[in-house]
């Protein structure tokens, strides 16, 4: 059985849209529009576990489709249709262990921040813009990750890392 804030033999991955300066949000938004990383998204991430904050669930409005959605909450009485409330990310992150699938990190980013110690993926879609933001991606060494994959777009790459 793993410890607390672990999966058994699971990949944890992030998967997010960071810009240039590390901006992933701005009041309770993201500051582009990119329909392609919306598709991006759903075929990377349909069929596995995703674990996001309450504000980051509340902004979509519905649990995402074909995959297992918990959602972290620091109000007690929370619930949602078709989904699971976490405490926090050690409790996502046993919950995830019973559910099928990667363990998808989905944000925002106090969520990204206290998740990241337990990744072992990433998928990024790296924006190349700096646009003003109060949300951020947790700063990492590009050093501690091997890049695996990557897909250039026009202004934004699709991005694959493994822990290295």
């Amino acid at each position: 059985m793993p410890s607390e804030g672990e999966v058994s033999g699971k990949r944890v991955v992030m998967v997010a849209a960071v810009a240039d300066n590390g901006v992933i949000g701005k009041e309770g938004g993201v500051p582009w529009h990119l329909p392609e990383d919306i598709a991006h998204v759903r075929r990377v991430t349909t069929g596995h576990t995703m674990v996001m904050g309450r504000r980051t669930f509340e902004q979509i409005g519905h649990p995402l489709p074909f995959r297992t959605n918990v959602v972290i909450t620091r109000q007690p009485y929370w619930s949602f249709p078709a989904t699971f409330a976490a405490r926090d990310v050690n409790d996502a992150l046993s919950l995830a262990d019973r559910f099928d699938g990667d363990v998808v990190i989905f944000g925002g980013g106090e969520v990204f921040e206290a998740a990241f110690p337990f990744a072992t993926h990433q998928i990024l879609t790296e924006v190349h813009q700096s646009p003003e933001g109060d949300t951020f991606y947790p700063k990492w060494h590009r050093e501690d990750w091997k890049e695996t994959r990557r897909e250039p777009h026009d202004g934004y790459d699709f991005v694959w890392w493994e822990r290295a």
